[in-house]
């Protein structure tokens, strides 16, 4: 095989922004809304940090965030059932906006107050809980079954530019310009998002959509338990969050290999394998046993993990995270795609929800159990126990859900009518609607 081939064996597909112009929207948006949010993630810790010089206070952020991010991600879900996406994420994008507005003009301040910077990141995790299920239910309904993945792989690449990008241009904001500019960047951000989600068309609920109600989550969450394949790429993904995320770890690790200097690489080196494992997602359209895929994911991100505690050179670990990255990227490549081909159009909003609490809350909770191990027996110590319980749990996860294991996207009976179903929202949708561009 020449190197051309190659190349175009494995290079991104790219069909879906040439074949839906929603998609098109919805990319270019989101990609600059991102990149927004950011610069804000980057200008909101360091803001607090200058007006409380206070480490505690600093880490109280992020607690701030779990319950309203847990609460509004299953109504969010529901939500995302009953009404037109497309309006949910617009007024939810709208308010992210005031709320950056709010921002500029507390930082603007001559003595800027510290609530509204709590205030902020609750009402954000709120909205972020209640937008991201219709965000993330729209994708079925503007793009065809089959580009699914290749969907999948262009919002990740979107997502880890932003993520490369976004701080380091924060960074030199806040340090060059102050905090209130880099919150007035991150409002024309959102113009320009809220600019492109106008001009998508409607994505209406179907006549028959169900209520949003306390019944209609517990109806969402019974379907997920009902379908064993579908709750294994949940649990696969929260147990290997939870038992190798090595983020909070991250400055230790710098200390103990006398290398404050890497410290940026580190948080980038899982950005990085992410990033080249989405640019060379072709293959992945040729692999038809997702479940396999996620469980072989999940099994390499914690051998790159547990193998920390063994590395004895800094680089040694940047290369080690890079793989881990590029895992836990092939990982959510194909867990997408089983949500987006195989769960029905009219619970897609309420299955998103919970899968936002199983990417959102294994990571918090990894921190926390990486830390208090840490603590009492060591860095290493912690590394290599979360690889290895990572790996364990793994298997045997996969023994005990075998409809995860066995899924094969040409025989899954869900799979099928979910392609038969999107051929008949066609006439849901607004002239525009590209999916039989494929």
């Amino acid at each position: 095989m020449s190197l051309a081939d190659l190349f175009r064996r494995t290079r991104i597909d790219t069909t879906p922004l040439r074949t839906s112009r929603d998609f098109r929207l919805l990319f270019v948006g989101g990609a600059v809304s991102y990149l927004g949010s950011m610069i804000t993630f980057v200008a909101l810790p360091y803001q607090l940090k200058q007006l409380t010089g206070s480490f505690l206070q600093v880490g109280a952020l992020g607690a701030v965030e779990v319950v309203p991010l847990v609460v509004c991600g299953l109504w969010g879900g529901a939500l995302a059932d009953a009404l037109d996406r497309r309006r949910v994420v617009l007024a939810t994008e709208f308010a992210f906006t005031m709320l950056s507005v709010g921002l500029v003009v507390n930082a603007m301040l001559a003595k800027p107050r510290v609530w509204p910077l709590y205030a902020f990141g609750f009402v954000v995790a709120a909205l972020g809980g209640l937008q991201r299920p219709s965000l993330e239910a729209m994708v079925p309904r503007i793009v065809a079954p089959d580009q699914q993945g290749a969907a999948a792989a262009l919002a990740s690449v979107r997502g880890t530019i932003g993520s490369l990008l976004g701080p380091a241009i924060g960074g030199l904001l806040v340090a060059t310009a102050g905090p209130a500019t880099a919150y007035a960047v991150d409002v024309v951000s959102f113009a320009f998002s809220l600019a492109c989600l106008a001009l998508m068309r409607a994505t209406p609920p179907p006549p028959d959509a169900t209520t949003p109600s306390l019944r209609s989550i517990a109806e969402g969450i019974g379907y997920a338990w009902s379908r064993k394949d579908l709750l294994g790429t949940y649990v696969i993904d929260l147990s290997a969050m939870f038992f190798a995320f090595p983020f909070a770890l991250f400055p230790f690790i710098a200390a103990d290999f006398h290398a404050v200097w890497a410290l940026g690489l580190l948080y980038t080196a899982p950005e990085l394998g992410s990033l080249v494992m989405s640019l060379t997602s072709g293959w992945s359209n040729r692999v038809h046993h997702h479940g396999r895929a996620i469980v072989y994911a999940a099994f390499i991100w914690g051998s790159a993990i547990g193998l920390l505690w063994v590395a004895h050179d800094i680089w040694v670990v940047l290369v080690l995270l890079c793989i881990a990255g590029g895992a836990d990227m092939v990982s959510a490549l194909f867990r997408m795609q089983m949500w987006n081909q195989t769960i029905p159009d009219e619970l897609r909003g309420r299955l998103a929800g919970i899968e936002l609490l199983s990417y959102s809350v294994g990571p918090s909770l990894g921190q926390t159990r990486s830390g208090v191990v840490a603590r009492y027996a060591g860095l290493r110590a912690s590394l290599g126990s979360g690889g290895v319980s990572c790996c364990i749990a793994t298997v045997l996860l996969a023994i005990s859900l075998p409809a995860l294991w066995a899924y094969d996207v040409r025989t899954s009976p869900e799979a099928a009518a979910r392609r038969k179903q999107a051929h008949t929202l066609e006439g849901l949708a607004t002239p525009g609607f590209e999916l039989n561009a494929s």
